[in-house]
């Protein structure tokens, strides 16, 4: 046999081998399937939104329970007034009771007189008296005008003398700045009581009245007795006369 017929038939011999080999493997795969599984891989990206279907029918289902009421909102405007009731009935007469206008009246009088004699000693201790007047000054300063309130709370007023010696018992009294019952408010220079009576009887100061700054309507009594125009304002003592 030739060297080249050899090589031929071992290559026939390799060729049908190498066919069997491929069918055998072919045929085994079913069983390389059934060994361990291989392990998962990651998930895929997640896909776009369909489109949003229809709205279902309603379910047949139990409706819920109620849930609790929700907090009170504001109050809202107040409505128009009702119409007026009708009249009720007349209710019964009540008892009427029985005074004795007798005891009641003499009791009244008993004390109006207390308070005569108590004003009587309070008037007698605390302050000068001309005539059928009294002059009582208050220990607090205070404007013009609550002056005016004062006396007039006491039914009294701002003590006005009309001579020296009402003048020189409205400075005993005082002891200090204290306010006259004397104003040129209504026209400027004219001074009158608060009755709006042209004064007759003054004793100013040297100077005075002068109207300093065009503002001062009012009138004092100083320590010394004599008189000064000054701001209605500013705050003295309170002198309240009284008639007996």
């Amino acid at each position: 046999m030739s060297l080249f017929t050899s090589f031929l038939l071992l290559c026939v011999v390799t060729a049908v081998y190498a066919e069997t080999l491929t069918e055998d493997v072919q045929n085994t795969c079913p069983v390389i399937t059934c060994s361990s599984p291989g392990l998962n891989g990651f998930p895929g990206k997640d896909g776009r939104d369909g489109a949003k279907g229809e709205k279902g029918e309603p379910g047949q289902g139990l409706r819920g329970l109620q849930g609790p009421p929700g907090k009170v909102g504001p109050a809202g405007p107040p409505g128009n007034p009702g119409s007026k009731g009708a009249v009720g009935p007349k209710g019964d007469r009540g008892d009427s009771a029985e005074f004795d206008t007798g005891k009641i009246d003499s009791e009244i009088a008993a004390l109006r007189s207390e308070l005569r004699a108590l004003r009587k000693w309070v008037l007698f201790s605390l302050s000068e008296k001309v005539g059928k007047k009294y002059f009582v000054s208050s220990a607090k300063k205070m404007s013009h005008d609550r002056v005016k309130a004062l006396c007039s709370e006491f039914q009294g007023t701002v003590a006005t003398p009309r001579n020296a010696e009402e003048n020189m018992a409205i400075q005993n009294v005082a002891k200090d700045i204290a306010y006259l019952g004397i104003t040129d408010e209504r026209v400027e220079g004219r001074f009158e009581d608060l009755t709006r009576n042209r004064v007759h009887y003054t004793n100013w100061n040297d100077g005075e009245p002068n109207n300093a700054g065009s503002g001062e309507d009012c009138v004092v009594i100083l320590g010394n007795g004599k008189w000064n125009d000054v701001p209605c304002s500013d705050s003295f003592l309170a002198v309240c006369e009284f008639s007996d």
